[in-house]
Protein backbone atom coordinates (compact mmCIF):
# COMPACT_ATOMS: atom_id res chain seq x y z
CA UNK A 1 0.00 0.00 0.00
CA UNK A 2 1.39 3.07 -1.14
CA UNK A 3 2.20 6.05 1.43
CA UNK A 4 -0.72 8.08 -0.30
CA UNK A 5 -3.60 5.64 0.24
CA UNK A 6 -2.00 5.03 3.97
CA UNK A 7 -2.53 8.98 4.14
CA UNK A 8 -5.86 9.30 2.63
CA UNK A 9 -7.42 6.69 4.86
CA UNK A 10 -5.68 8.13 7.95
CA UNK A 11 -7.64 11.37 7.35
CA UNK A 12 -10.93 11.80 9.14
CA UNK A 13 -13.59 12.81 6.59
CA UNK A 14 -15.64 15.99 7.80
CA UNK A 15 -18.97 16.55 9.05
CA UNK A 16 -21.33 16.08 5.81
CA UNK A 17 -18.59 14.06 3.87
CA UNK A 18 -17.58 16.07 1.83
CA UNK A 19 -13.62 15.69 1.11
CA UNK A 20 -13.94 18.92 -1.53
CA UNK A 21 -14.24 21.41 1.11
CA UNK A 22 -11.17 20.31 3.01
CA UNK A 23 -8.39 22.41 2.03
CA UNK A 24 -6.22 20.74 -0.29
CA UNK A 25 -2.03 20.24 0.40
CA UNK A 26 0.03 19.97 -2.35
CA UNK A 27 1.66 16.39 -2.55
CA UNK A 28 4.85 16.02 -3.77
CA UNK A 29 5.29 13.89 -7.39
CA UNK A 30 6.63 10.52 -5.87
CA UNK A 31 3.17 10.72 -3.68
CA UNK A 32 0.69 10.63 -6.33
CA UNK A 33 -0.91 6.79 -6.96
CA UNK A 34 -0.30 5.48 -10.40
CA UNK A 35 -3.64 3.66 -9.97
CA UNK A 36 -6.67 4.92 -8.48
CA UNK A 37 -7.66 4.23 -5.28
CA UNK A 38 -10.66 1.85 -4.44
CA UNK A 39 -13.09 3.14 -2.43
CA UNK A 40 -13.68 2.16 1.52
CA UNK A 41 -16.90 1.59 2.72
CA UNK A 42 -18.57 4.28 4.58
CA UNK A 43 -16.59 7.12 3.13
CA UNK A 44 -17.53 9.15 -0.27
CA UNK A 45 -15.28 10.55 -2.37
CA UNK A 46 -16.82 13.95 -3.38
CA UNK A 47 -17.42 15.22 -6.42
CA UNK A 48 -15.66 18.39 -8.04
CA UNK A 49 -12.32 20.45 -9.30
CA UNK A 50 -9.39 18.42 -8.83
CA UNK A 51 -7.47 20.40 -6.48
CA UNK A 52 -4.87 22.63 -7.99
CA UNK A 53 -1.39 22.31 -7.71
CA UNK A 54 0.83 25.54 -7.60
CA UNK A 55 3.13 25.61 -10.37
CA UNK A 56 7.14 25.63 -10.02
CA UNK A 57 7.90 29.01 -11.75
CA UNK A 58 11.40 28.74 -13.38
CA UNK A 59 13.62 32.04 -12.49
CA UNK A 60 14.00 34.61 -15.16
CA UNK A 61 17.49 35.06 -16.13
CA UNK A 62 18.83 38.98 -15.36
CA UNK A 63 19.14 40.32 -18.73
CA UNK A 64 21.55 43.50 -19.47
CA UNK A 65 22.21 46.10 -22.16
CA UNK A 66 25.84 46.02 -23.70
CA UNK A 67 27.06 48.80 -24.92
CA UNK A 68 27.51 48.14 -28.88
CA UNK A 69 26.41 44.98 -28.47
CA UNK A 70 23.61 44.72 -31.16
CA UNK A 71 26.02 46.35 -34.00
CA UNK A 72 28.65 43.78 -32.92
CA UNK A 73 26.03 40.42 -33.00
CA UNK A 74 24.93 41.94 -36.84
CA UNK A 75 28.20 41.70 -38.41
CA UNK A 76 29.10 38.63 -36.64
CA UNK A 77 25.94 37.63 -38.37
CA UNK A 78 26.37 38.80 -41.47
CA UNK A 79 30.18 37.27 -41.07
CA UNK A 80 29.06 34.14 -40.75
CA UNK A 81 26.62 34.40 -43.50
CA UNK A 82 29.66 35.22 -46.17
CA UNK A 83 30.79 31.81 -46.22
CA UNK A 84 27.55 30.27 -47.05
CA UNK A 85 25.99 33.33 -49.60
CA UNK A 86 29.38 33.16 -51.08
CA UNK A 87 28.89 29.23 -51.70
CA UNK A 88 25.52 29.42 -53.17
CA UNK A 89 26.76 32.12 -55.61
CA UNK A 90 29.63 30.07 -56.63
CA UNK A 91 26.67 27.23 -57.44
CA UNK A 92 24.78 29.40 -58.81
CA UNK A 93 27.72 30.05 -61.50
CA UNK A 94 29.04 26.94 -61.93
CA UNK A 95 25.39 25.24 -62.92
CA UNK A 96 24.90 28.13 -65.00
CA UNK A 97 28.24 27.60 -67.04
CA UNK A 98 27.80 23.95 -66.89
CA UNK A 99 24.25 24.09 -68.92
CA UNK A 100 25.65 26.75 -70.99
CA UNK A 101 28.16 24.16 -71.98
CA UNK A 102 25.22 20.86 -71.92
CA UNK A 103 23.25 23.41 -74.21
CA UNK A 104 26.19 24.09 -76.96
CA UNK A 105 27.48 20.71 -76.89
CA UNK A 106 23.74 19.70 -77.67
CA UNK A 107 23.50 21.99 -80.98
CA UNK A 108 26.69 21.06 -82.35
CA UNK A 109 25.81 17.56 -81.86
CA UNK A 110 22.22 18.31 -83.98
CA UNK A 111 24.27 20.00 -86.57
CA UNK A 112 26.30 16.77 -86.99
CA UNK A 113 23.21 14.66 -87.00
CA UNK A 114 21.50 16.91 -89.86
CA UNK A 115 24.63 16.58 -91.63
CA UNK A 116 25.00 12.71 -91.53
CA UNK A 117 21.36 13.00 -92.84
CA UNK A 118 21.44 15.37 -95.50
CA UNK A 119 25.09 13.33 -96.80
CA UNK A 120 22.82 9.72 -96.18
CA UNK A 121 19.95 10.60 -98.13
CA UNK A 122 22.64 12.11 -100.82
CA UNK A 123 24.34 8.28 -100.44
CA UNK A 124 20.71 6.84 -100.84
CA UNK A 125 20.03 8.98 -104.62
CA UNK A 126 23.56 7.41 -105.78
CA UNK A 127 22.85 3.56 -105.06
CA UNK A 128 19.35 4.37 -106.58
CA UNK A 129 20.14 5.76 -109.57
CA UNK A 130 23.23 2.42 -109.45
CA UNK A 131 20.12 0.39 -109.35
CA UNK A 132 18.83 1.84 -112.15
CA UNK A 133 21.90 1.35 -114.24
CA UNK A 134 21.63 -1.88 -113.48
CA UNK A 135 18.59 -2.45 -114.66
CA UNK A 136 18.52 -0.66 -117.74
CA UNK A 137 22.11 -1.99 -119.09
CA UNK A 138 20.92 -5.42 -118.24
CA UNK A 139 18.22 -5.46 -121.52
CA UNK A 140 19.22 -7.31 -124.79
CA UNK A 141 19.86 -4.17 -126.71
CA UNK A 142 22.17 -2.69 -123.79
CA UNK A 143 23.90 -5.70 -124.17
CA UNK A 144 24.45 -6.23 -127.54
CA UNK A 145 25.71 -3.02 -127.32
CA UNK A 146 28.41 -3.35 -124.63
CA UNK A 147 29.31 -6.41 -126.38
CA UNK A 148 30.28 -4.55 -129.91
CA UNK A 149 31.92 -2.13 -127.72
CA UNK A 150 34.15 -4.43 -126.34
CA UNK A 151 34.83 -6.25 -129.72
CA UNK A 152 32.87 -8.92 -129.51
CA UNK A 153 31.05 -10.30 -133.02
CA UNK A 154 27.35 -12.24 -133.22
CA UNK A 155 28.01 -15.70 -133.38
CA UNK A 156 26.73 -17.27 -136.66
CA UNK A 157 24.51 -20.51 -136.79
CA UNK A 158 25.13 -22.62 -134.19
CA UNK A 159 25.24 -26.73 -134.41
CA UNK A 160 24.00 -29.98 -132.12
CA UNK A 161 24.91 -32.50 -130.99
CA UNK A 162 22.44 -34.98 -129.86
CA UNK A 163 22.76 -37.82 -127.62
CA UNK A 164 20.77 -41.15 -128.83
CA UNK A 165 19.65 -43.21 -126.02
CA UNK A 166 21.92 -46.24 -127.20
CA UNK A 167 25.17 -43.24 -126.99
CA UNK A 168 25.14 -42.49 -130.94
CA UNK A 169 25.68 -38.57 -131.30
CA UNK A 170 23.72 -36.98 -134.24
CA UNK A 171 25.04 -33.57 -135.39
CA UNK A 172 22.18 -31.04 -136.43
CA UNK A 173 22.45 -27.89 -138.11
CA UNK A 174 25.59 -26.37 -140.04
CA UNK A 175 28.30 -24.71 -137.33
CA UNK A 176 30.26 -21.59 -139.25
CA UNK A 177 32.67 -19.91 -137.54
CA UNK A 178 32.32 -16.11 -136.74
CA UNK A 179 32.96 -13.43 -139.39
CA UNK A 180 36.53 -11.44 -137.76
CA UNK A 181 35.14 -8.06 -136.45
CA UNK A 182 35.65 -5.34 -139.27
CA UNK A 183 34.86 -8.26 -142.32
CA UNK A 184 31.61 -7.61 -143.72
CA UNK A 185 29.33 -11.03 -143.15
CA UNK A 186 28.58 -13.25 -145.79
CA UNK A 187 25.27 -14.19 -147.14
CA UNK A 188 24.15 -11.02 -147.27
Amino acid sequence: MSATARASRAEPTPPGGDRAAQPSRALPARALPSRPLRAVPGRTRGTGPAPRVPATRTPVPELRLLPGGATRTRRAVALRRAPFALLLVALLVLTTIGLLVLNTSIAVNSLRATELRTANAEKAEEVQELEQQVVSGSTPAQLAAAAVAAGLVPAGAAGHLVIGPDGTAVLRGAPEPAAAPGAPAEGG
